[in-house]
C-alpha cells in the first residue's frame, strides 16, 4: 500500500506537463518532448552534441519532484566540477526564483512548495555510489551517462522507489557516445541486449529501455548555426562522427579504431583448416567473471583466424577443461591437434583447494589429451599493439561466430593514465583471452625462456615455484610455436 499524499502541499504538484512547461517557462524541442512523454522506465537521451540533452534531464527530475508531494529525486554527474558547471548552472540561471521554497548551498538539494526534493550530486569515485544506499528515489537522471560504469547504474537502480501508490519510478541518462561506460550503455539502448558484464544476462528486458536519439538538427537555436556545425565538422573523424552524427559505432578515445566487422571477419563455414594447420587456444580464466576461451589458428597465406569462441562464468577448473575438450573438434577432421594452451598468468598464482586453478584446469585437459596450459604472455600495451597492426594489415580475422569478441573490440576504450594500453573495464574478458592468444604465439620478439618464466611464473611459495618452473621448461621445449611468415611482421618490433 501507498502512503497518502500530503493535502496542504497538494496543490504545488503538477500532473499536466504542458502546465509544468508553461509555469516553469521551459520550451522543449520535439525531441526533448518526446523523452519527457516516454513512458519507459530506463530512458537515453541524446548521442551527439547540442539537442539540449542536459536541460532536457534536468526538467524531468524537476517534473517528477512535481508529480506528488514529499519524494525525492537525484541529479549525477560524474565529478563536481562537471556538475557545478552544467546541471546546477541551469538550474540558478533557468528556474525563477519563486518557484521553490529554498536552495541549500551546502548540500546543493532543492526544496521545492510541495516538499519535494531535486538533489544535485556526483559519484568521482567507483563506490561513491554507496552514499545514497538507503535513499528513496522517484526520479534519477545521470547527465553524461556514459561516464559511469555499469556497477554504478545497476547499483542506482536498487534506489528506484517510491511509497505512493500509483507512482512510477524512473531513471534517465542523457550521453555522447564515447568514455569508459560505452560499451554497456551502447548494449542496453542502441543494441537492445544485455550489457557486458552483466551477472543476470537472462533478466534483462528490451521493453524498460528506450532510446531517443537526437543530433544538433534537433535544436532549433543549432540547427542553422553554420559556424557551430563547421567546428563540429572539423575535429577529428572519431569526434565528429560522434558529436556530430551521434555515431555509437565509433567515438573519441576508441582503442581498436580500425576495426570494422565487414573487413575483419568472416562466416564461420568459410574457415577452412587442414589437419595439420596449426591451432593454439587461449584462456582468460574466470569464475564470478567468465572464463573467455578462443581457438586460434595460422591459415595457408599467413593469416591468423580466431574461429571458436566460449565464454562462460561459474565454471570450475575441471568443468570449464571439459567444455574446452568438447569443443576442440573438428567437423571434419576429428579431435584437433592443438599445439598449445595459453592461460592468464593469475591462474597459476590463484588456488583453490591444494592445488592452483592452472593444475586443476591443467588435469582436466591432459586426461582429454589437450596439452597442459602455460602461463600467457600479459605485455598488455605490447599484446593491444600486436593486435591493432595484425588488424590494420589484414592478417588477423574473426569468425563470426566469434560474437562476444567482434562486440566487445570496438568497445575498448584507451587508458588516459597510459595511452597505449585499454582501460580495465567490465565485459573485457573476450579481448584479453584474445590477446593472450596473439602476444603468446605471435610474438615475434618473444623473450628467452627463462627470462619469460620468470615474468609469467608468479607463485611465491619456494617448492610450488620450482615445480611451476619446470613444467614451463618442459612445455617449452615441446612447443612448436604458430608462426607467421617473413613477409609479415608487426611494424616497429
Amino acid at each position: 500500500m501507498g502512503i497518502k499524499p500530503d493535502k496542504s502541499k497538494a496543490k504545488n504538484c503538477i500532473r499536466d506537463f504542458d502546465k509544468f512547461c508553461k509555469k516553469f517557462q521551459y520550451e522543449p524541442f520535439e525531441r526533448q518532448k518526446e523523452f519527457h512523454e516516454s513512458d519507459a522506465k530506463y530512458r537515453l537521451f541524446g548521442g551527439a552534441a547540442g539537442p539540449g540533452k542536459t536541460k532536457a534531464l534536468l526538467y524531468e527530475a524537476i517534473y517528477q519532484a512535481h508529480l506528488y508531494p514529499g519524494i525525492d529525486t537525484l541529479l549525477l554527474r560524474r565529478t563536481f566540477p562537471e556538475l557545478e558547471a552544467s546541471l546546477i548552472t541551469y538550474f540558478r540561471r533557468d528556474v525563477p526564483r519563486e518557484l521553490y521554497e529554498k536552495y541549500n548551498e551546502a548540500k546543493h538539494i532543492v526544496t521545492w512548495l510541495n516538499g519535494s526534493t531535486t538533489r544535485f550530486a556526483y559519484c568521482d569515485n567507483e563506490n561513491d555510489v554507496y552514499r545514497y544506499q538507503g535513499a528513496e528515489y522517484l526520479f534519477i537522471g545521470l547527465d553524461e551517462l556514459t561516464h559511469f560504469t555499469l556497477k554504478q547504474w545497476q547499483f542506482l537502480t536498487s534506489r528506484l522507489r517510491c511509497r505512493i501508490g500509483g507512482s512510477k519510478p524512473c531513471m534517465a541518462g542523457a550521453t555522447n557516445p564515447g568514455n569508459i561506460g560505452h560499451a554497456w550503455v551502447k548494449a542496453l539502448w542502441v543494441d537492445r541486449a544485455p550489457a557486458p558484464g552483466m551477472e543476470r544476462p537472462d533478466q534483462y528486458d528490451p521493453g524498460d529501455y528506450q532510446f531517443i536519439h537526437a543530433t544538433i538538427a534537433d535544436n532549433p537555436h543549432y540547427a542553422d548555426d553554420d559556424g557551430y556545425k563547421k567546428t563540429l565538422g572539423q575535429l577529428p573523424e572519431a569526434l565528429r562522427r560522434a558529436f556530430l552524427h551521434g555515431e555509437w559505432d565509433v567515438y573519441a578515445g576508441q582503442y581498436f579504431d580500425v576495426f570494422k566487422a565487414e573487413r575483419h571477419t568472416i562466416r564461420a563455414e568459410q574457415v577452412q583448416l587442414e589437419a595439420w594447420t596449426p591451432r593454439w587456444i587461449s584462456i582468460d580464466w574466470g569464475f564470478e567473471h567468465p572464463s573467455a576461451v578462443y581457438w586460434h589458428a595460422t591459415r595457408a597465406d599467413g593469416s591468423v583466424v580466431t574461429y571458436r569462441e566460449f565464454v562462460q562464468n561459474h565454471l570450475s577448473p575441471r568443468m570449464l577443461a571439459a567444455a574446452i575438450a568438447e569443443r576442440s573438434v573438428d567437423r571434419l577432421n576429428g579431435a584437433e591437434r592443438i599445439r598449445d594452451i595459453f592461460l592468464s598468468p593469475d591462474a597459476f598464482a590463484q588456488r583453490t583447494a591444494d592445488a592452483s586453478i592452472a593444475e586443476q584446469l591443467g588435469d582436466g585437459l591432459a586426461a582429454a589429451g589437450l596439452p597442459r596450459p602455460t602461463p600467457a604472455d600479459n605485455d598488455r600495451v605490447g599484446g593491444w599493439m600486436l593486435m591493432y597492426q595484425a588488424l590494420e594489415a589484414d592478417h588477423w580475422v574473426i569468425a563470426d561466430n566469434c560474437t562476444r569478441l567482434i562486440e566487445n573490440l570496438p568497445t575498448l576504450t584507451r587508458d588516459p593514465e597510459n595511452v597505449e594500453d585499454t582501460l580495465k573495464c567490465d565485459g573485457d574478458d573476450p579481448a584479453d583471452a584474445a590477446r593472450y592468444g596473439l602476444k603468446s604465439a605471435l610474438d615475434p620478439g618473444r623473450a628467452p625462456a627463462d627470462v619469460v618464466a620468470a615474468e609469467r611464473v608468479t607463485a611465491v611459495d619456494p617448492t610450488s615455484r620450482a615445480i611451476w618452473m619446470k613444467k614451463f621448461f618442459a612445455e617449452e621445449t615441446r612447443r612448436v610455436a604458430p608462426v607467421l611468415p617473413r613477409r609479415w611482421r608487426p611494424q616497429g618490433r
